[in-house]
């Protein structure tokens, strides 16, 4: 998993996957008449409190190499989810990609908030080798190649 994920910690390391962790910097969706997105660093705030149904883009603090011959996914820990944590279907990683992983977050309580936190485990990498090499890799077609951090939509 070393130079697929760096920094790389053998702590992070389960049966089948890699814990990441929370970047800094948050992208919160703003209220009817205020900006679209509300930029938010986490780092001096401590935490964000992510209120029931608030929506929020965030990001990887590692930074993610999927070489051309392999994908991956990232699943929300399952500890997340039982908090009320729930990440949308959003998490396929072709192959090619290197950069920051956008994750889009939403609180599913309905009476309390979430925290959060950078640094904090938000979820895992699986990656999985292809049987062959695709024809063209992400590094050649997709628009958030070398991301690094939050992105909105690019369309």
């Amino acid at each position: 998993m070393s130079g697929l994920v760096e920094p790389f910690d053998p702590e992070m390391v389960n049966p089948a996957s890699i814990d990441v962790t929370l970047g800094p910097t948050l992208l919160v969706e703003g209220k009817p008449g205020e900006e679209r997105w509300k930029e938010v660093d986490i780092r001096s705030w401590g935490a964000y409190s992510l209120a029931p149904g608030e929506f929020a883009l965030a990001h990887t603090q590692e930074f993610i190499r999927v070489p051309s011959n392999m994908e991956a996914v990232f699943n929300l820990k399952s500890s997340r989810g039982r908090e009320g944590y729930e990440h949308l279907l959003a998490g396929y990683i072709d192959p090619g990609f290197h950069g920051r992983v956008t994750l889009e977050l939403v609180n599913v309580n309905r009476y309390h908030r979430l925290p959060l936190e950078h640094g904090m485990r938000i979820g895992q990498l699986r990656f999985a080798k292809l049987d062959e090499i695709p024809m063209r890799s992400y590094a050649v077609t997709g628009r958030y190649f070398n991301d690094k951090g939050v992105q909105v939509s690019k369309g």
